[in-house]
């Protein structure tokens, strides 16, 4: 059988793009290679992503993009984020502005009854260097993008200020007083002026990256063979002992293994408060060490850390595109084309209306800068870019563009219990035995849970420890699904877990029934331990209940997802009357309890089959079948691998009200993507029809298509404002 290659994701930068079109033609251009299986070109990030399978990928994306007429740049992981393109630079339109106002200036004084006018040889050496030195780069992407058969807005400037430029030195050549200098110039350094401020405005959308790479430092001090040095980053391998002192960031993933402190995670999980940490806490690189000298036990180093997964995410989140961009993407691929058709309609009926062929072409003109491709091929790019970037900064991070855009028609939440609407540390608060077998309970319930990081084991364990009960050793240990464990103890076996595993060992569990119910009202959960007799038969020995204490967040989180109008409910794989107890407390709409793992899938997939948009939030393995089943699942970042690998999104501080914060901003986000797109196709349908009636000046549309991308970036960039609910109420 023949080996698949590995599939390649790889990332570029992509410059000389100006428009929708240009980005659009690109990609088409990188799907169409062999082996490419997915391909997509970010106007505003002036990125492309492709992922591949097959031999010098790199070369054929570089050598494809280069036949277009652009140029596409490898970036390496992890490389630091390049600054977006500025295009023009603004000592270019500064000199554009001084040689266009002697021409604009004569134009208001008309407006105001002054008539004076620059004799026609001082405009044509004004305007030249606008329209040849200033413009050259209208006239080179324009001439790119013609020889391949395809448009885009440097293309119509050319020809639009062309036209205006041509007709008036033809007019001074005839010696007549009307010329169109100041049109083509003005249009030039609008352009010019718009291309700016919007390269200044996409820079901003990358601040959330930005500042988050900022947070890596260059070195760590690494303490080898007694010695410590300073080695650059990397440098440092797993293993490896780096000391960190007051007031410097961590470098690294790693375990404390001397020392405590304070450490500020706010950059990374969006918590305010320092974190208390000692021996055997876990430090995540980027974290600031506030009071206290740390030796930490590196763990992960480069592409595997904690900051450089959640850079990752948050620039896949930024690469890939909704649905709704896609729709978009089919439109910019005729837009030019067509303005084009208009323009040439527009000039042939006004020369055919009047037989004025300077109105005529005047017109054409002004319909060629009207048209401004580029705010629809912004609009949502920029949007997403702003909404995963506000959202990453509270610790929320969202895989995928079509996350957050699904997400703001949420309307259905599911909440595991443990872990997730409690604290996840349950403790043993009461052992209930038969007379006489306490001690010899806790020691088979230690025996089964050994080795095993499960709240609930954990909580046996210290119990044990804490009564000072050694735990014997198990053999032949075996999960039993959604029930609990069996395994051998002595040469006799033993089962611990719910009434369910107690059932399907045959052991009867009615003896301790009075026990039950006070603890169930409690809300505590139980665990049974049977075990095998000397006559081979299984009988009981007791229980364990353990309580597990609500996240002081878990109220108002109901609340806030109730006042967004949805509904909220628990999927649990504890008893009905704990369930209920629970449910109580936090005013849930609906309780799943004693679910095993596929049935959580099944009460997912049955909610959505009514019509609900349902998210989950877990964060154990158990909970993967129901993330995997849910339209978005929601993972802790407290909990598995498993479980955030499922996960649509990544809540890096275990706070149920980062579920409603993240509804929140991606409802505030599609909406900046339906403003931005309403604005930009009302620009155009109301702009071009205007202007191909004549009732436009081709300086009044110059600066209208100048202004629109940037008030497109400008509106997505609001999004920055944008505070959790926890903020808010504060």
């Amino acid at each position: 059988m023949t080996k698949q290659p590995p599939l390649e994701k790889l990332d570029f930068a992509i410059t000389g793009m100006t428009c929708a079109a240009c980005a659009g033609r690109i990609e088409k251009s990188l799907n169409k290679l062999p082996g490419v299986q997915l391909a997509n070109v970010n106007l505003a990030t002036e990125k492309a992503h492709v992922e591949a399978v097959g031999a010098d990928l790199a070369q054929q994306v570089e050598q494809a993009v280069s036949k277009l007429g652009y140029q596409a740049r490898l970036i390496r992981p992890d490389a630091p984020i390049a600054p977006v393109e500025d295009i023009q630079g603004g000592w270019k339109v500064g000199i554009a502005a001084l040689l266009t106002l002697p021409l604009v200036l004569p134009m208001v004084g008309m407006l105001l009854g002054q008539h004076w006018m620059l004799p026609g040889w001082v405009q044509w050496l004004l305007a030249t260097p606008v329209q040849f030195w200033l413009g050259a780069r209208f006239y080179r992407a324009g001439w790119k993008a013609a020889i391949h058969l395809s448009g885009n807005m440097d293309l119509l400037v050319a020809i639009g200020t062309s036209a205006a430029y041509g007709l008036s030195v033809y007019l001074l050549w005839q010696h007549s007083p009307h010329l169109y200098f100041e049109a083509s110039s003005a249009v030039i350094t609008l352009v010019l002026l718009g291309k700016w401020l919007e390269s200044r405005a996409k820079r901003q959308t990358t601040e959330a990256i930005r500042a988050l790479q900022a947070l890596r430092p260059d070195t760590a001090r690494v303490r080898r063979n007694g010695l410590e040095q300073d080695v650059p980053l990397a440098e440092v391998m797993v293993g490896d002992q780096v000391l960190v002192r007051p007031g410097e960031r961590v470098p690294v993933d790693g375990v404390i293994c001397e020392g405590d402190s304070h450490l500020d995670e706010s950059m990374l999980t969006g918590e305010s408060a320092p974190v208390k940490k000692g021996v055997g806490g876990k430090v995540a690189g980027g974290a600031v060490n506030l009071d206290g000298v740390l030796l930490v036990e590196v763990t992960a180093i480069g592409a595997e850390t904690t900051l450089s997964r959640i850079i990752r995410m948050v620039e896949d989140a930024q690469i890939a595109k909704p649905a709704i961009q896609r729709l978009v993407d089919k439109v910019s691929a005729v837009f030019v084309p067509l303005v084009l058709l208009i323009a040439v309609l527009t000039l042939a009926s006004w020369a055919w209306y009047n037989g004025q062929w300077e109105q005529a072409v005047l017109n054409a003109v002004a319909v060629l800068v009207i048209a401004c491709p580029c705010a629809l091929g912004l609009a949502t790019p920029t949007a997403i870019m702003a909404g995963t970037g506000v959202a990453a900064r509270y610790g929320i991070l969202i895989k995928d563009a079509d996350a957050l855009e699904l997400a703001h028609r949420i309307d259905t939440v599911a909440f595991d219990k443990t872990g997730t609407l409690t604290v996840g540390k349950p403790r043993v608060i009461k052992v209930a035995s038969m007379p006489g077998r306490a001690l010899e309970l806790l020691r088979l319930a230690a025996a089964l849970e050994r080795g095993s990081h499960h709240p609930l084991a954990v909580a046996v364990l210290e119990h044990a420890q804490a009564a000072g009960v050694e735990a014997a050793s198990a053999a032949e240990a075996m999960a039993l699904p959604g029930s609990g464990l069996m395994a051998k103890v002595d040469g006799r076996r033993v089962w611990l877990g719910n009434q369910r595993a107690m059932e399907q060992a045959g052991v009867a569990v009615d003896s301790m029934q009075g026990e039950v119910e006070p603890l169930m009202n409690r809300g505590c959960t139980l665990s049974w331990l049977a075990a095998e007799n000397d006559a081979g038969q299984p009988e009981l020995l007791g229980l364990m209940a353990f309580g597990d204490e609500l996240r002081p967040e878990a109220v108002a989180a109901v609340q806030h997802l109730h006042a967004l109008g949805i509904k909220v409910l628990m999927l649990t794989g504890d008893n009905h009357a704990s369930a209920q107890r629970i449910s109580q407390q936090l005013g849930l709409d609906e309780v799943y309890a004693e679910q095993l793992p596929d049935s959580k899938a099944a009460v997912v997939a049955a909610l959505r089959r009514q019509g609900r948009v349902v998210a989950m939030v877990g964060d154990g393995i158990n909970d993967a079948p129901a993330l995997a089943a849910a339209d978005i699942g929601f993972a802790m970042s407290s909990g598995t691998d498993v479980a955030m690998h499922t996960a649509a999104v990544t809540l890096m501080r275990s706070s149920p009200l980062l579920v409603a914060d993240t509804i929140a901003i991606s409802r505030r986000t599609y909406s900046k993507i339906r403003q931005n797109l309403f604005w930009a196709f009302i620009y155009n349908l109301v702009g071009i029809p205007l202007a191909a009636m004549g009732m436009l000046n081709p300086i009044v549309a110059g600066a209208a298509m100048a202004l629109s991308s940037a008030s497109v970036v400008t509106n997505a960039l609001t999004l920055r404002r944008w505070r959790p609910a926890a903020e808010e109420r504060h």
